[in-house]
């Protein structure tokens, strides 16, 4: 039999029902995978290992006795560490809550835990699933399993890692603007994005009450069906959860795509940002993929990156700003630099660009109502090429550049990153399909059909070689401020009347966003019309 960390989630569920593998084989042999080779990668924060084993004996036994519950039943998850766990930290990767223990878990892990999952791990996460790979949190940054010193993406950055590296077949994560899709394209797994409030958010630490959404990433699409069907649902506990029954993903897998009309986002690449040219080959590939398996594929458009950005940016930072002020005001210095040098760039927003922002996105929702006229899905590259260096990483770059993924966080709709090979230099290139709201099942269908052609599920890293890794946590890149003494008093105006104590290093921080924040506000600011209401939280029509 083919090792069991190589193993697909579906792959193990199939060979426990048939009697080749109990839940404890499976267990204890991810377990010793972990304890021997996470110390690469980083990517788990919270071994649950004897609850794991325990519950592995029991689902063994269940099954054995023939009360198999469905798919899942005696299969190992992980869990980004914002998801709560009853009794098991969850801290969210900050030094701010490193007493923090739930006493309950989050609606989808209870979910997960009815389905018979076993839950093995709590996996690395950026501060509160913002910020970047910071060296100056509890936890070291997760690292590609693909190549050590390179990115996995974030903010989910350990459930990439992890499942990757074969320490799980899947692990939950969350998107609130790339950050499902973000791991899975750069660690070389499907990662899904459910239609917002498919999956409920209740129990999982915000980041952003508009956009945050919760979903898999796994070695495969069928995984990821499998996940969602398990843990999709109306939840009361949840304001923004979704009124429709799960979508029953699974059993769509498979289905003739002939038919489907997909657009291919050319103005991703050509006009709106740089993308690699592997990458956008890649995008053609797959565009080749669904024309020969039926589709029609012609040139789509939507509005440009940069309005999604400014839209999802204004409305998520000021929302993320307000979950933490508190303990910001009191202690800054306890959270990251990277976390601090985006939160507090809310500062910078104003009652009015925050509203400007609602209204903006019911323009460009309004807008997708004739794409999703002419289109059933949308294909765009899920990166601009493969992962960057680890040490790479600039802050500025979020205020700066803006990002391929966010867009399908502000749509609302499905989003799927789906592995389609490789780069030159040996890192996975991945492209996504997004869907219209509630159209989950078909993403994942076409999803699969792309994976089989060009997803390479046959290769994966190799940790087993013997490498150093280089722990040292590279110098804090200097701070590029470019504001003039009046801009610079209007942010020391700004920070004191909100009563936030301004160090010099915080006015540093916030100096450095201060052109791009203002620049946000300056174009989200235009001439709307009486009946341009605000978005809110999305509403679901379905």
């Amino acid at each position: 039999m083919t090792d069991i960390w190589r193993m697909s989630l579906s792959e193990q569920s199939k060979a426990v029902e048939r009697g080749e593998l109990s839940p404890s084989e499976i267990i204890d042999a991810l377990i010793a995978r972990i304890e021997r080779l996470d110390s690469k990668t980083n990517s788990c924060v919270t071994l649950m290992g004897d609850a794991a084993i325990a519950s592995a004996a029991i689902a063994t036994s269940e099954i054995a006795n023939g009360r198999r519950i469905g798919p899942l039943h005696g299969v190992p998850l992980g869990l980004k560490d914002i998801f709560d766990t009853a009794g098991v930290l969850t801290a969210g990767g900050s030094k701010t809550a490193l007493s923090r223990v739930p006493t309950r878990d989050a609606t989808s892990v209870s979910r997960l835990r009815a389905a018979g999952a076993l839950l093995l791990a709590k996996l690395t996460t950026h501060e509160f699933a913002h910020g970047g790979p910071s060296f100056d949190l509890p936890w070291p940054p997760a690292r590609n399993p693909w190549n050590v010193e390179y990115f996995t993406g974030g903010s989910s950055s350990g459930s990439g890692a992890a499942v990757a590296s074969g320490f799980m077949p899947a692990a939950m994560g969350s998107d609130t603007g790339g950050s499902i899709r973000g791991p899975a394209t750069y660690c070389g797994v499907a990662g899904f994005m459910p239609t917002y409030g498919r999956i409920s958010r209740a129990g999982i630490i915000p980041n952003s009450f508009t956009f945050d959404h919760a979903g898999p990433l796994a070695w495969t699409v069928e995984d990821c069906a499998l996940i969602l069907d398990a843990t999709a649902g109306p939840d009361s506990a949840d304001p923004a959860s979704a009124h429709a029954a799960p979508p029953n993903a699974a059993k769509s897998l498979g289905q003739s795509i002939k038919g489907l009309r997909v657009g291919i986002l050319r103005h991703f690449w050509e006009e709106d940002l740089t993308v690699q040219p592997e990458m956008i080959a890649a995008v053609e590939q797959a565009a080749e993929v669904l024309s020969e398996a039926g589709c029609s594929v012609e040139v789509a458009r939507i509005a440009p990156v940069s309005d999604w950005y400014d839209v999802k940016i204004v409305i998520a930072e000021t929302e993320l700003f307000n979950v933490h002020r508190r303990k910001l005001m009191i202690s800054p210095n306890d959270f990251g630099q990277d976390f601090l040098a985006r939160s507090l760039g809310a500062l910078l927003f104003t009652a009015q660009d925050y509203v400007a922002a609602q209204r903006r996105r019911r323009q460009l929702m309004t807008d997708m109502q004739s794409v999703w006229g002419r289109f059933d899905l949308l294909l765009a590259p899920s990166a601009l090429g493969g992962a960057p260096r680890l040490d790479g990483h600039r802050t500025k770059a979020f205020w700066k550049n803006p990002s391929i993924l966010t867009p399908f966080d502000v749509t609302a709709g499905p989003a799927l990153s789906v592995p389609v090979g490789f780069s030159s230099t040996g890192l996975p290139l991945g492209v996504q399909l997004a869907g219209r709201p509630f159209d989950d099942a078909r993403t994942l269908a076409v999803g699969q059909i792309l994976e089989g052609a060009l997803g390479a599920r046959d290769k994966r890293p190799d940790l087993e070689g013997d490498f150093q890794i280089d722990v040292t946590a590279p110098a804090q890149p200097l701070l590029e401020i470019e504001i003039t003494e009046l801009e610079a008093d209007r942010i020391r105006a700004i920070a004191a009347a909100a009563g936030f104590p301004l160090t010099d290093r915080l006015f540093a921080l916030l100096a450095e966003a201060a052109p791009y924040a203002w620049a946000m506000g300056q174009r989200l600011d235009r001439d709307f019309s009486y009946s341009d209401e605000p978005m809110n939280i999305f509403v679901h029509s379905n």
